[in-house]
């Protein structure tokens, strides 16, 4: 079969964004073909680079959310800076921002000022709360965005105060829903020849994700709100979590086919036959009976031989997995999900990979991220700077690199 370019091929990216969303979002853009030039400020650079884990002074933290992109370091604060940065823009079709609105605006790195000078351009933001809003001038980050969002009262144990959530659900969910408006918005500007501004927002995104609690109360009147439930959800019996002899399992047999299946294996012929379980309404009615029948099958056997059982019978299940066996896992393994790369200081990293599986092309990203500056060079005489006038920069401080 001959491979297809990747899709985004031929598409220059700015990414002037740090720490998650606005890298995450950069690394797609550039799975899928785009050139993406990472931006950062002498001599810190992105703060994603002081995230945990560490090894010889490498974040994997930074190297997975940066991994296929150039690196330019770069002081826009002195006027070269500024004048190269927007030589830069000039030449781009996206830019890629996440500091609090109106910050860029300030340094003449906003999207009035660029789309001036590039109409073109498809500049996009986010932040925790929009450009507009009572809340919009207020910081934040993922965490503010899942507790304000009623995600997280939904979580845990009632009673209980709610668990972090581990993952940076608001973030990389946000980061995705920008790959989506971004590439919308490149191929809108086919035909209307302009670019725009869109304006990505951690705690909209989060709102968004709600499948069901906002329907719930609405369509209640408002007499329905969505609580912490435990180990199940009441409102989709049977489906949740169960504690094997060794470990634990989560089971969804909440359709009715795969629930008499269940039944029959967990409860015996009588406990199948009962017309009250044989409906969602009626077994979430009834749930009270169901659970304890289900809880004592799963805690006598061990995870392997539930998950035996329920296979054979064809009700989803699986074992609730740490990470240590998610990276043995041989589905992850077929996959491609983790893939290896050659770093110029650590040597092979190994890293998740992106959940993208294209028919004519692989989006696998075999570059790693860049150390702080590594490209500035190669980026600049691209701009028209001569070898002497980088020297002076560099001299200078305009444009700082991170020795390897």
């Amino acid at each position: 079969m001959t491979l297809q370019s990747l899709p985004l091929k031929g598409i220059r990216v700015i990414d002037y964004s740090h720490f998650l969303a606005g890298p995450y979002m950069g690394r797609c853009l550039a799975a899928l073909g785009a050139e993406v030039i990472k931006v950062e400020r002498p001599t810190m650079g992105d703060a994603g680079r002081a995230h945990p884990f560490f090894v010889n002074g490498q974040s994997g933290y930074f190297l997975q959310q940066n991994m296929g992109k150039q690196g330019l370091c770069i002081n826009l604060k002195d006027p070269r800076g500024l004048e190269m940065m927007h030589k830069l823009t000039d030449t781009a079709d996206v830019f890629l921002e996440n500091y609090r609105p109106g910050a860029l605006d300030r340094l003449g790195l906003g999207y009035a000022e660029l789309s001036k000078r590039n109409p073109k351009l498809v500049y996009c933001s986010v932040s925790a709360y929009g450009h507009t809003g009572p809340d919009s001038h207020r910081a934040g980050f993922g965490l503010i965005a899942e507790a304000k969002s009623g995600i997280m009262a939904m979580v845990g144990n009632p009673g209980e105060a709610p668990p972090l959530l581990r993952i940076a659900l608001g973030d990389m969910y946000t980061g995705i829903h920008g790959v989506a408006a971004v590439c919308a918005a490149l191929l809108g500007r086919v035909t209307s020849g302009l670019g725009q501004h869109i304006d990505m927002a951690l705690y909209d995104c989060l709102v968004s994700m709600h499948e069901y609690a906002v329907q719930c109360y609405t369509f209640s009147g408002g007499t329905e709100i969505p609580v912490q439930t435990g180990h199940d959800l009441p409102q989709s019996t049977l489906y949740g979590v169960f504690s094997a002899t060794d470990g634990y399992i989560v089971i969804a047999a909440q359709v009715d086919d795969a629930w008499k299946r269940l039944a029959a294996l967990v409860g015996g012929p009588a406990f199948a036959a009962d017309k009250r379980f044989h409906s969602a309404s009626g077994r979430n009615e009834n749930r009270l009976e169901i659970l304890p029948v289900v809880r004592t099958w799963v805690s006598t056997r061990t995870v392997a031989d539930c998950l035996a059982q329920l296979d054979a019978i064809e009700v989803p299940s699986a074992k609730v997995q740490g990470i240590d066996e998610v990276v043995a896992d041989p589905q992850v393994l077929a996959r491609g999900m983790l893939i290896e790369q050659d770093h110029p200081v650590l040597g092979k990293v190994k890293l998740p990979n992106l959940p993208f599986h294209f028919s004519g092309c692989d989006t696998t990203i075999t570059m790693p991220a860049p150390l702080m500056g590594q490209h500035n060079r190669s980026i600049a005489a691209g701009l028209g700077y001569s070898a002497a006038e980088i020297d002076r920069m560099v001299a200078d401080g305009v444009l700082y690199a991170e020795a390897a």
